[in-house]
């Protein structure tokens, strides 16, 4: 990317994030070793791959630089002026301007075939309920094994874990990187093992016991 296109990312970012800061996760764009961590367990064979909030486009290079066919990204981008540009970056790729919090109301694969889900939305400053939604509607779509990729800007998991909890999850820390500004965590989250949801909710009766 060129320095003059970099800067003009990050004067859009900076104005979508003046004119909504709480639907914008920071007032520039993601890394790239940010965007590489985030994509770094995912092979150039999976596909669909879902990306949620994906902005300008950082991680969505970084999926195409691990070898996934453009035809098999499908992005979520709330904010049109986002959403265009993503489509004349991507023009194979599906972009979708929706709320990701309503992904369980859209018909957007048949069954569960994704293979992962790349969030780039700013989790921490979301209600519990959209949280929830987000979630559970990314799982209707995800392969047994998948897996949701989040980063974030805080010191722990932006899921909180009764939420992980109440959807049958769990969220494992996969690395950090002090090259972006700020610096940022990045956290897989995928399905309990029946084994591990039985031996939680035993847990659970023995504390309540």
């Amino acid at each position: 990317m060129t320095a003059t296109c970099a800067y003009s990312e990050y004067l859009h970012f900076f104005r979508a994030w003046i004119a909504n800061p709480l639907r914008v996760a920071a007032v520039a764009p993601s890394s790239v070793s940010l965007a590489q961590l985030m994509t770094q367990e995912i092979r150039a064979a999976d596909g669909p791959v879902l990306e949620l909030g994906p902005g300008t486009g950082v991680f969505t290079r970084a999926l195409l630089s691990r070898g996934l066919a453009e035809a098999d990204l499908t992005l979520v981008e709330f904010g049109a002026d986002f959403a265009e540009m993503l489509r004349n970056r991507f023009p194979q790729a599906r972009v979708l301007t929706m709320d990701a919090a309503q992904l369980a109301g859209r018909d957007l694969f048949p069954g569960s075939v994704v293979a992962s889900v790349v969030s780039g939305l700013p989790l921490l400053s979301m209600p519990p309920r959209k949280i929830i939604g987000i979630l559970s509607g990314a799982f209707c779509y995800i392969r047994p094994a998948g897996s949701f990729y989040q980063f974030t800007y805080g010191p722990r998991c932006p899921v909180p874990r009764p939420i992980l909890d109440r959807l049958g999850l769990k969220a494992t820390r996969i690395g950090g990187t002090v090259r972006n500004l700020p610096p940022a965590a990045v956290y897989r989250i995928t399905r309990r093992q029946p084994f591990e949801i039985t031996r939680h909710h035993q847990a659970v009766s023995d504390a309540a016991g």
